[in-house]
């Protein structure tokens, strides 16, 4: 029976450690609109974390959307499969030290992403430029 205990436990905590990692793929929804737009798969490369687009959800987005304003190498790359969250590192909680693109408007931000203190399952996402930013809340798949 104590065997059987410790194996549950175990396997409580790291179902509980697993949840509480920024990777995985997530649920992006519009801070303003609301609209559901994609998924975003966020993985670990090189001690940094990044994210792509792994699905478009947004209904309203033409089919094999391409990054038009964007700039430099991403200029007219698909939004499927661009990668948006490049570099962050970890301090603290809190990832951030990167950068994020929106490629509905092709412009890049600084990005800082954090789990939500009261759900694990939701990430604080933010982009801003020096006091201004928008922050939206991601759901985990």
């Amino acid at each position: 029976m104590k065997y059987l205990v410790f194996i549950v436990f175990c396997v409580l905590a790291f179902a509980k450690a697993d949840a509480q990692q920024v990777t995985g793929t997530w649920k992006t929804i519009d801070d303003e609109s609301g609209v559901v737009k994609a998924h975003v798969e966020i993985y670990e490369r090189d001690g940094k974390i990044y994210g792509k687009v792994a699905k478009i959800l947004d209904k309203n987005a033409p089919k094999n959307a391409l990054c038009i304003n964007c700039e430099g190498e991403q200029k007219d790359a698909p939004i499927l499969g661009l990668e948006i969250i490049q570099g962050l590192n970890k301090k603290g909680d809190v990832y951030k030290g990167g950068d994020i693109l929106d490629p509905e408007n092709g412009k890049t931000y600084t990005c800082k992403i954090w789990l939500d203190d009261d759900n694990p399952n939701r990430l604080k996402v933010r982009g801003y430029i020096a006091i201004f930013y928008r922050t939206q809340t991601w759901i985990r798949l």
